[in-house]
């Protein structure tokens, strides 16, 4: 009897844990699923066409790293109960407040562009035209938010979240075309990659992409919000540990499997093939499996682009909502409603509309657009890693909660890897014969 009454009690703590988690789970995973977005899914296929499985080895990195900073949100936003933009203004004064919240706005406009790329090209896959997307997918994008409550948003977007595994099945699909090699290939491009070109500007291009596209800064704004939004408390933090591991193990899974996918099917293709785009990546899928499979890899990866720039679209839009309604002492939360957020509101709305209807215009170059604005995030993130390691490193404001020695040490390795990256990118630019490429080399 004892025994038995001992495993009745340790199940029904174990329920009540996976209970708490299940409550607390949701902005880790939200934030870090909603960064694969629709111009991550162009970088990755890309990078998959262009460099093979040779890349994949970034992901060893780029995965702890996301979670790293990331988990720096949960403790700041669950101990300060503030936005990430009014803790920069409370504890580095109005300058650094303007310029980071700036930084932040440009940003988020420019990548909020390609998400509605991205859903306009999944969409023209279906034959549905552009203007049609951008009405609906805009009013859709606010009927989401203006429910009032926070937690409706959470359940409707971690469903969307789900759809970002449609890639997994493409691979395991184009690891089986004829051309393809076999994974031990792929595991290769983890530990032994190889790159006959050499250490070029176009290589560096790359990886400044795929590092810009799976850290950014508005993923710290937006956690830190959705936790306070959410009301978490410290007694939480452990708990959004694991939300945030699970959101950065998905993020860094899915685009290992985007990069096989275009690895498997276009790089070893004989001959070749080039892409340029995720459109042209569905496009180009089709002929190359048997079965009608093609049509249904198409889909799958047109429905998988599409849910990536919705995802990014609606993070994207509230992380600018959140921060400036923080900054002007406006309410700013998903549990309000219209009339009691106005202003809210109306910047995530205007958001929506101005950033879609660049998509629109005649011959706007958005395939250029859609790489660069991965490599503009990468370049201005060091400073947004700067402001929250030093939040987390105010013992008067974090207590027990600031950061121990080996997130220091994660977080400004990160920061110094970053600025040397971005350094070498901009000689590139400036001096291309230094490295023996051509402007404009990666696009």
């Amino acid at each position: 009897m004892y025994w038995i009454s001992k495993a009745i009690h340790r199940f029904i703590r174990f329920k009540r844990r996976v209970a708490i988690v299940l409550a607390v789970v949701g902005p880790g995973i939200i934030t870090l699923v909603a960064d694969n977005d629709a111009g991550g899914i162009s970088t990755y296929a890309v990078t998959g066409s262009k460099y093979g499985f040779n890349l994949l080895w970034i992901f060893i990195f780029l995965i702890p790293a996301a979670y790293f900073i990331q988990e720096m949100t949960v403790r700041l936003g669950a101990v300060t109960k503030r936005g990430h933009a009014e803790a920069i203004f409370d504890s580095f004064g109005p300058f650094w407040g303007w310029f980071s919240l700036f930084d932040l706005a440009i940003v988020n406009w420019l990548t909020l562009i390609t998400e509605y790329i991205g859903m306009i090209a999944a969409m023209e896959l279906f034959a549905i035209p552009p203007i049609i997307t951008f009405v609906l997918v805009t009013l859709l994008l606010i009927g989401i938010t203006v429910t009032g409550s926070y937690w409706t948003f959470e359940k409707i977007t971690l469903l969307f979240c789900g759809f970002n595994l449609v890639y997994i099945p493409a691979a395991l699909w184009a690891m089986k075309l004829p051309d393809a090699p076999g994974w031990d290939q792929v595991l290769k491009g983890f530990y032994a990659p190889s790159f006959p070109g050499g250490f070029s500007g176009d290589l560096i291009f790359f990886i400044m992409a795929n590092i810009g596209t799976t850290i950014t800064g508005w993923q710290i704004f937006f956690q830190q919000s959705a936790v306070v939004d959410k009301g978490l408390e410290t007694h939480d933090v452990n708990f959004g540990r694991i939300d945030t591991l699970v959101g950065a193990i998905l993020t860094g899974v899915v685009a290992i499997f985007i990069i096989i996918t275009t690895a498997a099917a276009f790089h070893y293709h004989n001959p070749p093939i080039v892409i340029s785009d995720a459109k042209q990546t569905a496009e180009a899928l089709v002929p190359l499996f048997p079965y009608g499979r093609g049509e249904l890899a198409k889909r799958l990866f047109a429905i998988g682009l599409f849910d990536a720039g919705f995802l990014g679209a609606l993070c994207i839009s509230l992380t600018t909502s959140w921060s400036v309604g923080e900054v002007f002492g406006w309410a700013h939360s998903l549990n309000r409603r219209v009339k009691e957020a106005p202003w809210f509101y109306f910047i995530y709305i205007f958001g929506l509309v101005s950033a879609g209807a660049i998509t629109l215009i005649p011959g706007a170059p958005l395939i250029i657009i859609t790489m660069f604005v991965q490599v503009i995030a990468v370049t201005l993130l060091p400073s947004a890693l700067i402001f929250l390691g030093f939040l987390l490193n105010d013992k008067e404001l974090m207590g027990q909660y600031t950061n121990t020695r080996l997130q220091n040490f994660v977080n400004w390795s990160i920061i110094i890897i970053i600025f040397i990256m971005a350094t070498i990118f901009a000689l590139t630019v400036l001096f291309p014969e230094m490295f023996n490429v051509s402007p404009g080399a990666g696009l």
